[in-house]
């Protein structure tokens, strides 16, 4: 097992360039299956959640040419839909949560296909019903085999509907999407997830020919196309690396300069970063964060202590929570962080307290932090990271203390995360990569 040491404590400087949306990426690159034409697609995080997500595809018959580091071009023209009974699929597909996204894709291009259970974050239960729903409203039939733990799917005809959904799922959204553009009729999807990476779905598929309209809104409207064409695309940068620097220039004390960060993208998270009292300004489209000994909490207008929470787009995203718990361990003042949309995602601050942080974990989606003012230093110690987020949570905790810090399980970091360590020594972060495995293993 790969683990990161790291001695913590000093000030980085720099500049990075964040990679490009993990979670766009998934959308976007299951996309070209509604295609028999070339796609090209640029700003592709190297990553293994979506590096999976390109091999899957290679495995099903889609020709893949990388052109350089970020950009590679897609050919569907001769899927294998047989692969899908493969036992290399089912181990395939079981091994990546989003494999689920090819499923709305095929339904819409071929009339079938099938999904393993799926795995990936421990970060309580996930419910893929969103996705199923929306399918069978749409005319797809479901058979799931419980002793194989899969799902075939048959859409032999996908008509449009209207479907209200159950919740503002952003996975859910875009495969129900990408299905019934090639449906016959008009869909239109009630309480969708107007995220800015399916706006960028709706806006490449319209590229492509797809009638999408309402985008951006909860309200979307798809007339049904006869097929769909080839198209380029370059992704989002991803918000979520963007608000974890943030949050690692103010507890590290450093100045560092984010570049081409998209900012009328990034909707309220700059705002909820600059509650926290850190101090930043916009230079053309990057975001530079002088250093800062010391950042305090706004509280409410009535004097009360500020809780920040999460909530669907435009709300504050899930996945940045984390990291805003971190950040304001060494604030001056004190939050609450309130876990909404998933449970179990705040159960890591127990290394943290362990680091010396001033935290009371309420309940599985609450958590107040009492800010150190940077009295004092958060000290190194030993961890295993639980799941993306989290991991580099406590990876912005162990470069913020004194001493050693090993993280453990950093595979789970790399699934979200291009090159951080490289990145992150070239800011004079003391991180390096070593073969260990926590004790008890």
């Amino acid at each position: 097992m790969n683990a990161f040491e790291i001695r913590g404590g000093k000030p980085l400087k720099g500049e990075i360039v964040p990679q490009g949306a993990k979670n766009e990426a998934l959308q976007i690159i299951s996309a070209v299956l509604l295609t028999a034409e070339k796609m090209t697609i640029s700003n592709i995080p190297d990553i293994k959640d979506v590096n999976k997500l390109i091999d899957l595809l290679i495995a099903l018959g889609v020709k893949v040419n990388r052109v350089n580091e970020d950009t590679y071009e897609f050919e569907a023209s001769d899927i294998n839909i047989d692969y899908f009974q493969s036992e290399e699929f089912k181990r395939k597909g079981g091994s990546l949560r989003g494999s689920i996204m090819i499923v709305g894709p095929l339904l819409a291009r071929f009339g079938k296909a099938a999904i393993p259970k799926p795995g990936g974050d421990k970060i309580g239960r996930r419910r893929l019903d969103t996705h199923f729903l929306g399918f069978e409203k749409l005319g797809a039939k479901f058979v799931y085999d419980a002793e194989k733990h899969f799902f075939n799917v048959d859409a032999t005809e996908l008509k449009g509907t209207y479907i209200l959904l159950d919740e503002a799922s952003v996975t859910g959204t875009a495969n129900i999407v990408m299905a019934a553009v090639l449906a016959k009729g008009t869909t239109t999807i009630y309480n969708a997830a107007c995220e800015p990476y399916l706006q960028q779905l709706c806006k490449m598929l319209n590229r492509m020919g797809a009638k999408i309209s309402g985008i951006g809104s909860n309200l979307l409207t798809i007339e049904g196309v006869e097929t769909l064409g080839g198209t380029e695309h370059r992704m989002l940068p991803d918000m979520i690396e963007i608000g974890s620097f943030i949050g690692l220039a103010a507890m590290t004390g450093s100045e560092i300069t984010i570049k081409n960060v998209c900012f009328n993208e990034l909707g309220i998270i700059p705002t909820v970063f600059s509650r926290l009292g850190i101090k930043f300004e916009l230079r053309g489209d990057d975001i530079f964060i002088p250093a800062q000994d010391s950042y305090e909490i706004d509280t409410f207008i009535d004097g009360s202590i500020l809780t920040i929470s999460d909530a669907p787009w435009p709300g504050f995203t899930p996945d940045l929570l984390s990291i805003v718990l971190v950040t304001a361990i060494q604030a001056k003042g004190n939050v609450l962080i309130h876990q909404k949309m998933f449970e179990s995602r705040l159960f890591f601050v127990d290394k943290l307290i362990d680091m010396g942080a001033q935290i009371i974990l309420c309940d599985p989606h609450r958590a107040t932090v009492i800010g150190l003012n940077k009295q004092q230093h958060l000290r190194g110690i030993e961890m295993t990271s639980p799941d993306i987020r989290a991991g580099v949570s406590l990876l912005i905790a162990a470069l913020s203390a004194q001493g050693k810090s090993v993280i453990y399980n950093i595979e789970q970091i790399e699934r979200g995360y291009q090159h951080i360590e490289e990145r992150l020594k070239a800011l004079g972060a003391d991180i390096r990569r070593i073969d260990a495995q926590p004790v008890g293993h």
